[in-house]
């Protein structure tokens, strides 16, 4: 069964065929535990590869889907969670600052920049993010959804209980958290992004579709 399985070609297999797949091909895939399911999911990333990111995420963030992709090989990343930390963080406004001082696609705070850098240059604005993201994931113990509470709120909300952290991080957890897993499995709607954009993401993606000239 599992020789019959591996010669399945995995573009031609459902989401959720795809899964039984990873739960024949590897170990401990099928294991209850989110934890374990997430790092299933991680390592078949790995080993399927993406060229392109889900189709669930605003023309805002795809107008920067090369872009992502390119970086996600560069600095060892899933495509996916680079594209859901651009959604919510700026979604694909690369000129825009926060009232705390983050800035550019990826909202990257000064003290993350050496001297001389643009801040909200696209380039070394996803080279810093990217960055940041990376220690954020290996203090998370490789887990890319508390590395996205770790991107928001500092490290230091990895070694309190989720209902410790600040409700600004609590809620970007739960979004980035529903709506990376969506992308994962390459859905073409997500209804935890709805819910960013009902709370308030719309207004950013206008905002970024007047510099992309989106219409």
């Amino acid at each position: 069964m599992i020789r019959s399985a591996a010669r399945l070609s995995a573009r031609a297999l459902p989401p959720l065929a795809i899964l039984v797949v990873i739960g024949l091909l590897l170990p401990g895939a099928l294991d209850t535990s989110f934890g374990a399911f997430s790092s299933a999911l991680n390592r078949f990333s790995r080993y399927y590869g993406e060229t392109r990111i889900a189709p669930l995420f605003t023309e805002q963030v795809d107008h920067w889907a090369d872009s992502i992709l390119r970086w996600a090989q560069t600095y060892d990343l899933d495509p996916n969670l680079l594209a859901t930390v651009m959604q919510i963080e700026s979604c694909g406004h690369s000129e825009i600052s926060s009232v705390a001082g983050a800035q550019g696609l990826f909202q990257v705070m000064p003290f993350h920049f050496s001297e001389g850098e643009v801040y909200t240059d696209p380039e070394t604005n996803a080279r810093r993010g990217a960055s940041f993201l990376r220690q954020c994931i290996g203090w998370a113990d490789g887990s890319a959804e508390r590395a996205m509470a770790c991107y928001n709120g500092g490290p230091g909300v990895l070694s309190r209980a989720l209902d410790d952290w600040p409700s600004e991080t609590q809620r970007y957890f739960s979004w980035g958290s529903r709506i990376y897993n969506d992308a994962r499995l390459r859905l073409s709607s997500s209804p935890a992004l709805d819910e960013w954009l009902n709370a308030g993401g719309q207004r950013l993606c206008d905002q970024a579709s007047a510099v992309l000239g989106i219409r």
